[in-house]
């Protein structure tokens, strides 16, 4: 049986391009898998830390299940787990290898308002 962290409730997570090497570099499967970061409120972020390791000290694995955006639940594998506290709680950085079909990627131009402020001459 496999070992997994459930999203219970609330929205679907937002996954976030990684582009550090060590995260990179962890991809050893035949499959092209994407890393990525998701951030994730939670009640106790140590426990779900300490469940990861515990997973990854049997060598086994460990794996967030969510629902996606039209409500079908997926799972990604987790290869990192850090908690970090903050004012308004635990806050559980996980970052997941998603399959590359998948993966549609949001970009952010900056603030299109500052294009006004410069008008052609």
């Amino acid at each position: 049986m496999e070992d997994k962290i459930t999203i219970i409730e609330g929205p679907t997570p937002i996954f976030e391009h990684v582009n550090d090497g060590w995260a990179l570099g962890l991809n050893e499967s035949p499959s092209l898998s994407v890393p990525a970061l998701t951030r994730l409120r939670t009640f106790n972020g140590p426990a779900l830390v300490e469940r990861c390791y515990a997973a990854w000290h049997k060598k086994a694995s460990i794996h967030l299940h969510y629902r996606n955006e039209a409500g079908a639940e997926e799972t990604a594998p987790i290869l990192a787990a850090r908690n970090v506290t903050t004012p308004d709680g635990h806050m559980l950085l996980l970052w997941v290898y998603l399959d590359s079909d998948g993966i549609e990627y949001e970009t952010d131009a900056g603030d299109d308002d500052q294009m006004d402020d410069y008008p052609d001459e």
